[in-house]
């Protein structure tokens, strides 16, 4: 699903984008100084490798999602720190925007069920 960042005002443009047994839903809204602001939430299961016995295992996902999205090249004119991504086609691809949110939770460190009892079990003993 892309969206033209030209048509996003004051008033919030409402998403929603389904894949397999994830969504990501939300809004844009127009900030300031070519800013649109996104907060969504990531909810459902993903497919990840556990990084302990590299077994895959589902991973519920939860998670709130809150960045901007510059229309055009970002250019910081604070000393404030903002998570931008930049688009340089005034579009945005929700769907794309979706998989790399997925990506980063799955880069993150994590365990399956089995591995987080051994190792609850082994700190136990000692």
């Amino acid at each position: 699903m892309k969206v033209s960042l030209i048509k996003v005002g004051k008033t919030p443009l409402d998403f929603e984008v389904e894949s397999d047994k994830i969504t990501f839903k939300g809004f844009l809204q127009y900030d300031a100084d070519k800013l649109i602001l996104l907060k969504a939430q990531l909810n459902g299961v993903i497919n990840t490798d556990c990084d302990v016995c590299a077994e895959e295992f589902k991973l519920e996902v939860d998670e709130d999602i809150e960045f901007f999205i510059s229309d055009g090249i970002y250019t910081k004119s604070e000393d404030t720190l903002l998570d931008v991504v930049e688009s340089l086609d005034s579009t945005l691809d929700l769907k794309e925007l979706m998989n790399s949110e997925i990506e980063l939770i799955k880069s993150d460190y994590k365990s399956c069920e089995n591995c987080k009892k051994n190792s609850a079990s082994y700190e136990e003993a000692f």
